[in-house]
């Protein structure tokens, strides 16, 4: 669940722009004067092992950060500041009505395979994330789609059964895949700057610049995603030079010993990655809108946060972090208070309090928060089983099957509030008045019209405490100063190699 370029490198990212000077064998001089390796690997530490390669079977947050606009692209592509950029797109125009959207490929763009990019490809990718089983996150957000016309090689034309004006912004979630590819779940065969290498299951996984890359070509020649189990492992490598960026820090008591060495450097950039307790609404007791806010009222957030990030992160009090363009900062609706919190137990019928089981991921931050919650909730008399499973078995039994009371889980996504408007999602939530809001948001012809009713799907949410949103994630990348061009933020999760120089 990520995307962008542009804006979401660092200031040495203008001299990757900048016109190359001077070459001289596997060194390169930018206008800046710095010289950098255009052979070199560079090594990626990471906690997010992909679980399998395809995102629309899957393949979770890993699978996204390695070959998201790496190895895979999307007709278009988001920026780091949200905005909408053509990618494989050349082009497109909107009928007056709104409901026609005709593109025009870009030329000359081939896969990894060699073949070249048609309108054909493009309705293939379409429809594998509108499959009966595809897992891809956008799936239901692009379920608008009634007919996909291919009346040449290099132009598609997508009619919609009604209007939706996030329609483009949805497609850069599409990765368009060969139509001949096979075994998309340990192969690829993308048109992104880098070929998959090899992928050794529980170690590495290997991205090689494609020589065939239709626009600029990576400015290293490989680089390796390096996967640790747990972060302390993950921040020794990067002392040990084993490999050079970490692309999220998950252990904040570790930074001091970066910050006070001249070798590396700690960035501090913006997330979209919020931590849910998320409920079962269609679960007693949990149906019950009191419990929800009985029990949100009852952890302390803030404590949370601090014993997790220490002085990193952000408290949110609903799904929409400050980059959305509807956010409202609704803390003061989910406001730590335990007296309230038993108020609220009462009246919902169960002034001794209940127990339940939380079904928690075995990765970190979740066992520590699961524990949290737990001492948290005692204190009202709610008993709490936590129960640990992997992120397959997470899968299964809560996203799929529905199988849960609540559980933990981080959503990674921007402008993911649109899913409470589903009563078929995960969490069941099921509000007429916000499902009306969402639908009416999608069909609206301007942004101010979608984030006004955005807006009062944000506070309803919060006020039903629909789930506890815990906190904002902080997004903090740690580097060797031998790099630069490195992605700073996390939206959705992608980590963008192709601009990373790496000198020495």
């Amino acid at each position: 669940m990520r995307l962008n370029k542009p804006a979401l490198y660092t200031a040495a990212t203008t001299a990757t722009l900048a016109l190359v000077l001077t070459a001289c064998g596997g060194s390169t001089t930018s206008a800046t004067g710095g010289s950098w390796d255009k052979n070199a690997t560079v090594d990626i530490g990471s906690l997010y092992e992909p679980q399998n390669l395809d995102n629309t079977a899957g393949g979770g947050q890993g699978v996204t950060e390695a070959l998201n606009g790496n190895v895979y692209e999307g007709l278009f592509r988001l920026t780091d500041d949200g905005k909408v950029e053509k990618l494989l797109a050349q082009d497109y125009e909107t009928s007056a009505d709104g409901l026609t959207y005709t593109f025009t490929l870009r030329d000359g763009v081939k896969f990894h395979s060699g073949e070249e990019l048609t309108s054909a490809d493009v309705k293939y990718s379409l429809e594998k994330v509108l499959a009966d089983d595809s897992q891809s996150a956008r799936k239901s957000n692009l379920e608008v789609v009634k007919d996909i016309a291919t009346p040449d090689a290099r132009t598609v034309e997508v009619t919609l059964s009604k209007r939706s004006i996030s329609f483009v912004y949805n497609l850069s979630y599409v990765w368009i895949i060969s139509s001949q590819a096979k075994d998309l779940k340990t192969t690829e065969d993308g048109t992104g700057p880098y070929t998959l290498g090899k992928w050794t299951r529980g170690s590495a996984l290997s991205l090689n610049r494609f020589a065939g890359y239709w626009g600029e070509a990576a400015a290293n020649k490989q680089v390796v995603f390096h996967y640790f189990k747990d972060a302390s492992a993950l921040n020794n490598a990067l002392l040990t030079n084993a490999v050079d960026v970490v692309t999220s820090e998950q252990s904040p008591d570790a930074l001091d010993q970066f910050k006070s060495n001249q070798n590396y450097k700690v960035n501090s950039g913006n997330s979209t990655t919020k931590l849910l307790l998320a409920f079962n609404d269609k679960a007693k007791p949990f149906t019950d809108v009191k419990v929800r806010q009985a029990v949100s009222a009852a952890i302390d957030d803030k404590k949370l946060l601090e014993s997790v990030w220490g002085g990193y992160g952000k408290l949110i009090g609903s799904m929409v972090p400050p980059t959305d363009p509807w956010y409202e900062d609704l803390t003061s609706v989910d406001t730590h208070d335990v007296t309230k919190a038993k108020k609220l137990l009462a009246e919902a019928g169960y002034a001794k309090g209940f127990s339940f089981t939380l079904d928690t991921p075995n990765y970190d931050p979740h066992p520590t928060a699961a524990a949290f919650i737990k001492s948290q909730l005692a204190k009202v008399g709610i008993t709490v089983e936590i129960n640990t499973i992997t992120p397959d078995e997470w899968y299964t039994k809560v996203y799929k099957n529905r199988d849960f009371t609540a559980t933990l889980q981080e959503h990674v996504n921007d402008r993911d509030l649109v899913w409470y408007g589903n009563p078929d999602f995960y969490w069941g939530y099921d509000n007429k008045q916000v499902t009306q809001w969402v639908e009416q948001a999608e069909e609206a012809t301007t942004t101010a019209r979608q984030s006004e009713l955005l807006k009062k799907v944000n506070r309803k949410t919060a006020e039903d405490a629909a789930s506890d949103w815990l906190y904002l994630y902080p997004q903090i990348v740690v580097a060797s100063t031998k790099l630069s061009g490195y992605p700073l933020n996390g939206l959705n999760s992608q980590f963008y190699a192709y601009d990373i120089k790496k000198t020495g």
